[in-house]
């Protein structure tokens, strides 16, 4: 009779815990990702946040060979810094695809979606480079309706999220306001782990984050307020949470610029907030975005790529002449010295990818003599689109594009004869337009 009455008062007190646990709860341990990063010839790194003080290991192994197995550093997560681990995968061979599974407090954790990532694959001189593909976006905007504006949603159309994922493309460049923080969140390293997490948490983002590599640089909303500049009184505090929060190879001791290469290309990525002049400040000088250091550095990263092509990724658009918004032509010294550069020491190739207009739309400056610059705009992911109002004598007809939309750029053929295409694509994953660009030798 004892036992029974203890068996009751067991399932009872299951019944009990059950009962207090809300359903569908993620018992894993994990608060956000895996997001896969960087991905290099002998390392790749792969981001993720538990939800409390955790061990976490990578396991992974060859999806060719899946019975050997291998295993990150074991690293544990502080609250510090947001329970957030970056575990490195340095035991992989070039070319070669991975599959792979994190394990927190010694548990396995079953993956919800695919779970992969791949080691860049190596080319020796006077060898054909390898054919890749990447996605690009700007402005994600998710809703939190308790510090939102009232009224109509500003986010929306998440799936797009699914459409990008369904192009399989090698990796994601995220050009900035990928998230919104808001009034609540810039005041604050806790409001910035909130906003950070909150909008990584929607459904349709993780497929794309846990098999896709990830590489970003920031605008306004992921720096702090609207038109954001070198006086926000936080921006340490946001620098250390954008490099805490993706997988770069690298960043500027002070900044978050740096630079990575995929293939025969190279992608330098630029900080367009911690040394930038307030828009509205036209009693000081020189003005600028840029500041002295990260042009000088930038300048020298043309000089020395070897690179068959040169992307430059900026938040705002940089071609577009309208002394509008935030365009780069509202800093007319610093942005003449950039286009003087490239044009004295004849860099081919150079293509700015940018964001920030909340429409898409490809610029092209072609001069008598000089070689060609292009500036890719593609905006937004999921905020809402803008009508534009400037008439742009610099966009090629055909590639204006307001509303949600998402680019992909291929890049392929033999050395000698490569070539881009550059693709726009709606929400839903229909083409809206495409180009090929063939590259000066």
């Amino acid at each position: 009779m004892k036992s029974i009455i203890s068996s009751v008062q067991k399932l009872l007190f299951l019944f009990f815990v059950f009962l207090q646990s809300p359903i569908g709860a993620d018992v894993s341990g994990i608060a956000s990702g895996p997001i896969v990063g960087y991905s290099t010839l002998k390392e790749v790194l792969v981001w993720v946040q538990t939800e409390k003080k955790s061990s976490v290991i990578l396991e992974y192994s060859e999806i060719q060979n899946p019975k050997r197995k291998f295993f990150s550093e074991e690293i544990q997560t502080q609250s510090k810094t947001g329970f957030i681990a970056k575990l490195i995968a340095n035991q992989v061979k070039p070319g070669t695809r991975y599959r792979y599974h994190l394990i927190v407090d010694g548990k396995k954790i079953e993956a919800k979606h695919a779970q992969t990532f791949q080691a860049q694959s190596f080319f020796a001189a006077g060898k054909n480079p390898p054919n890749f593909t990447f996605a690009l976006g700007s402005c994600a905007y998710v809703n939190e309706t308790e510090y939102d504006v009232p009224g109509k949603p500003y986010g929306g159309d998440y799936f797009i999220y699914n459409s990008i994922l369904s192009k399989r493309p090698d990796f994601m460049l995220w050009l900035g306001d990928n998230i919104y923080l808001r009034e609540t969140d810039w005041d604050s390293k806790t409001g910035f782990l909130h906003r950070y997490k909150h909008q990584r948490g929607i459904s349709e983002l993780a497929p794309l984050f846990s098999s896709v590599h990830h590489y970003a640089i920031w605008d306004d909303h992921d720096f702090g307020p609207n038109d954001g500049d070198s006086s926000f009184w936080m921006k340490d505090t946001a620098e250390e949470m954008f490099k805490l929060h993706w997988g770069n190879p690298n960043y500027a001791k002070e900044g978050i610029y740096g630079s990575f290469t995929w293939g025969d290309a190279q992608f330098i990525l630029l900080d367009d907030r911690t040394f930038r002049t307030a828009n509205n400040n036209k009693v000081i000088g020189p003005r600028q975005i840029l500041g002295e250091k990260q042009f000088q550095w930038f300048v020298n990263s043309l000089a020395f790529s070897k690179a068959t092509f040169k992307f430059v990724a900026i938040g705002g658009q940089f071609l577009n002449p309208n002394s509008v918004y935030e365009n780069y032509a509202t800093y007319p010294e610093e942005r003449n010295k950039i286009l003087s550069a490239i044009r004295d020491l004849k860099v081919k190739n150079v293509i700015f990818l940018t964001g920030d207009r909340h429409h898409t739309e490809l610029n092209l400056l072609k001069e008598d003599g000089l070689e060609p610059v292009y500036d890719f705009t593609v905006s937004p992911l999921t905020s809402g689109a803008y009508p534009v109002t400037e008439k742009n004598p610099l966009r090629i007809d055909g590639t204006l594009v307001e509303q949600r939309n998402f680019g992909l750029i291929s890049v392929s053929g033999n050395r000698g004869e490569r070539k881009l295409l550059l693709q726009i694509f709606d929400a839903k994953g229909k083409e809206l337009w495409n180009r090929e660009i063939i590259p000066s030798p």
